[in-house]
């Protein structure tokens, strides 16, 4: 996953060395025509989708203001790419490929505290819609044997939160203190439960968001 030829260029050749067979295209997650076009050329391989992964989304970064300050624009773009992209990807997923036998599990990523309000509105309105998006088409589609679920991890360790934290080095101790098994989750972490949630051995679990958070949530 990347949002540059460069990263998906790389992620495919992690994969194919290792054995596997992986292609990429990039998207827009906004446009309708650009997701239909990805999720085709998904399928292009073996006719169906066994697997859907979704986890495209923007969070703010560290801009934490009373919702009576957050700008529109700001509210504008969380709920375009975070609900509106969801919902684009899941509509054209279902619409083309349910019939098929699809199996679908759905993994959108977000911070725990998502589960919570926080000084964070726009991003976490937009969440919990996620989640809801989540539940519903669990329900929509669990006739035909298609089962949507979350994965709503607490803070990762990615570029993006190595980011947060150059901008103000005193959060990382913040961010560790506030996850009780004391340090914040590997990327491999999360991967694995996505992994979990894809293969038979979840063959019964539909419509949860699935906490990956260290006991965030816990607390």
């Amino acid at each position: 996953m990347g949002r540059t030829a460069a990263t998906l260029e790389q992620t495919v050749k992690l994969i194919n060395d290792a054995g596997g067979s992986a292609r990429y295209v990039i998207a827009d997650v906004h446009d309708e025509q650009a997701v239909r076009h990805a999720v085709e050329i998904a399928a292009s391989h073996s006719g169906r989708l066994d697997v859907a992964v979704n986890s495209t989304g923007v969070d703010g970064g560290n801009d934490s203001h009373p919702l009576i300050d957050y700008p529109l624009e700001t509210l504008e773009l969380m709920l375009a790419t975070n609900v509106r992209g969801m919902f684009l990807s899941n509509e054209v997923r279902t619409e083309d490929h349910v019939d098929a036998g699809l199996w679908l599990d759905r993994q959108h990523l977000f911070r725990g505290r998502s589960h919570r309000g926080s000084r964070y509105s726009r991003y976490v309105a937009s969440e919990h819609a996620e989640i809801g998006l989540t539940k519903s088409a669990a329900l929509d589609y669990a006739d035909r044997g298609v089962r949507v679920n979350a994965v709503c991890p607490g803070l990762v360790n990615t570029p993006r939160i190595a980011d947060m934290v150059s901008e103000n080095p005193a959060m990382h101790e913040q961010l560790v203190a506030s996850h009780p098994l004391g340090r914040i989750a590997e990327p491999e972490e999360v991967a694995d439960a996505i992994m979990y949630l894809a293969t038979t051995k979840s063959s019964y679990v539909t419509g949860v968001a699935l906490p990956v958070d260290g006991g965030y949530l816990a607390r």
